[in-house]
């Protein structure tokens, strides 16, 4: 169990900026990810997230300026 224990330690004070930047945005990465995937998975949403199932594919289109239609 110590090896094990040895394998997962972290020298903290060793951590560069870098090492720091990475790790906290590693963990807010997957705090994100989650707070998604309960979002996404609630049963209560469902009903919203149905109605823009299709937003991508809808056939209106913005005014992208050109009259001409080419």
């Amino acid at each position: 169990m110590s090896s094990l224990k040895e394998y997962f330690s972290t020298d903290w004070a060793a951590m560069t900026a870098t090492d720091w930047v990475g790790t906290i945005l590693t963990v807010v990465i997957f705090i994100l990810m989650v707070i998604a995937y309960v979002y996404a998975y609630r049963p209560g949403n469902k009903a919203k997230l149905e109605e823009r199932k299709y937003l991508v594919d809808d056939d209106e289109r913005l005014d992208s300026g050109d009259k001409n239609g080419g």
